[in-house]
Parts: structure tokens; sequence; C-alpha cells
């Protein structure tokens, strides 16, 4: 079949290229031996003129102009799939798909091991691929288009469709010989004095506990940046620095450790997290099926679900709130 001259299955080829950014791997995703990928390449190199996939050390990595074009390319796929009605269904018993993921460092440590314990019941040949949220994903929806989903925070005005995932709150992390800590407990008058060390996730981003200390007329000694929340756990250890983390994440790095949890003495903020999708995501079967699967994991992250189990039932998240 072809369109302006154009053979469109090609644009197939070059989508799992571009997907798989490897020419043995889109090969095998779409049983296409490694001579017939070869060909494909070297005439969609000639249609573009570019090399789409250039040498990164054993691997490849996508051209600048391929990167902006993988987006582009997987919309054209699904709409000619559904105006055709040629799309495919999706076997996640004998899948091999990789899905592309977006999320925080906490997502990750939270999300990371019931998601592949999920995936790995019913999809064992499926995997993953996470990639950290870039800068310009509140302003764009290039994000999106590049992941079958991203995992961020609810309210922060990320561009598309949105789903819950779970709810945390905000606790303090602080070394458990802090010299300000009584009977296991911090001030405000302690917050407004000691150093903190924050996670910073870009400029002009006002988080929830930024508010409620602004309200408490608190303006935080912040002596260390980091991006992300994972690693203020280790930088506030022997030290007189405090942090403000999600609980989740604290609970993982507090039991029997050089750092403990601190109730936070302004009160209870809650950070509610979710997943984002484009909305033709929803025309293919591959995305219904693992939106299926978040949203699986959404109902496990209840607190009435996880009060009723144990911690190897939901995995490292089952110490939530």
């Amino acid at each position: 079949m072809t369109l302006g001259g154009t053979d469109l299955n090609l644009l197939l080829f070059l989508r799992v290229l571009l997907e798989e950014g490897n020419v043995t791997r889109a090969g095998a995703r779409l049983e296409v031996g490694q001579p017939a990928m070869s060909a494909a390449l070297a005439k969609l190199r000639r249609r573009f003129d570019d090399e789409l996939l250039v040498r990164a050390g054993r691997d490849y990595e996508l051209t600048p102009f391929a990167r902006d074009l993988l987006p582009e390319v997987q919309r054209a796929v699904r709409l000619m799939a559904r105006a055709l009605d040629l799309e495919n269904r999706f076997e996640p018993a004998t899948s091999t798909r990789t899905f592309r993921l977006a999320m925080s460092d906490y997502a990750v440590a939270v999300l990371h091991e019931p998601l592949v314990r999920r995936l790995r019941e019913t999809a064992p040949g499926v995997r993953l691929s996470i990639e950290r949220i870039g800068p310009k994903a509140r302003t764009s929806e290039r994000t999106l288009l590049e992941h079958d989903a991203m995992v961020a925070p609810l309210g922060f005005g990320f561009p598309g469709e949105s789903r819950p995932l779970w709810r945390d709150r905000m606790v303090l992390l602080a070394d458990r010989r802090n010299s300000r800590l009584a009977d296991g407990r911090l001030t405000l008058r302690d917050l407004a004095e000691l150093p903190h060390a924050a996670a910073t996730f870009g400029p002009g981003i006002l988080t929830p506990v930024d508010r409620v200390l602004g309200e408490h007329d608190i303006h935080p000694h912040v002596v260390l940046q980091v991006s992300g929340f994972l690693p203020l756990a280790f930088v506030i250890e022997g030290t007189e620095m405090v942090a403000v983390v999600p609980e989740r994440l604290a609970r993982l790095h507090s039991a029997d450790g050089p750092v403990t949890i601190v109730e936070p003495p302004f009160g209870e903020v809650v950070l509610a997290e979710g997943y984002w999708y484009t909305r033709d995501r929803l025309g293919d079967s591959a995305h219904r099926w693992l939106f299926a699967r978040l949203d699986e994991l959404a109902a496990l992250f209840t607190p009435e679900h996880e009060k009723n189990v144990t911690p190897e039932h939901t995995g490292r998240a089952a110490s939530g709130p």
C-alpha cells in the first residue's frame, strides 16, 4: 500500500525502529529478519535524509531529528490503524513490547516492584523503560507523546488525561542524633532555625509544603538542594539538616537506620500521584491493557486495602498511610 509514492509499510518499520532504538530488537518485534530491517532502515534514511539511528558504544541512539519524529510517527500509525480498522489485538502472554514510562525517582521507588510483579504474572515478555520526567512536561505534550504514560502529581497542571494512583502524606526526615529532636519531635521554631535539604523539581514550582510553611511564616534555610526526593535520606544522615519527603519513601529508609521519621508540626499535607496519558492512547488495545494494570495497582494502594494485607502482598509501598 502506497501513499504519495511512499510504501506505508515503512511507517510501521519506522515506528518500531525508533521505539526500540535497535535494528535487531525491532526485527524480533516485527518477526522480520535483520537483512529486511537493515534494508528498511536504509530506505528510511534516504527518505528523511537523516541517519535516524547512530552508534553509541555497543548500542544505538536516536538522532535529534528521530527523537522529534517518534511521537508524530506513533500518532500517525495509531490514526491509520483506527481509520482502516487494522488495530492488532494485544496478546499480553506472548507480547515482547516495551512500554516507555516517565516518572520521578519517588514514583519509581513506590511503583516499580508491584508493577513489575503484576506484569510478570500475565505478560512475562513485556518490558518497561523508565525515564525521568523532563523539565517541559508541564508545558508541552511531548513527554506524553514520547512515552506510553507519565506518573506525576495530580493538580500540578500537566497536560493530557489523568487517573489517580495513590495518596501520600508529607513527613520530616532527620538524623536520629539531631540535637533539636525532643522525644522524637520537632517544633515549628525548629523548622525555622534548622538547616534544610530540599528537593527541587524545576523553576517556579511551588509545592503544597512550600505553601503551608509560608502560611506559618517559615522560610526554610535551604543549604542543600537535590534533584528529586530520593537522595534526601542519604544527604541528611549525620547532619543537623531536616528534609520534607513523602511518607512512603521515608519508610524505605527509616527502619532501624540512621534517619528517623518525624511527625510534621505544620499538620497534614497530602500528595496525590496519578498517571497521565493522551486521549488517543485509549484507541490502542496495548495501552488499554497497561492502563488496566495501573488501575489495579491504584486499588491496592488505597488505605482500606493496605491496612488489611501484609507488605509482601502489595510490595514496598504497603507500609504507607
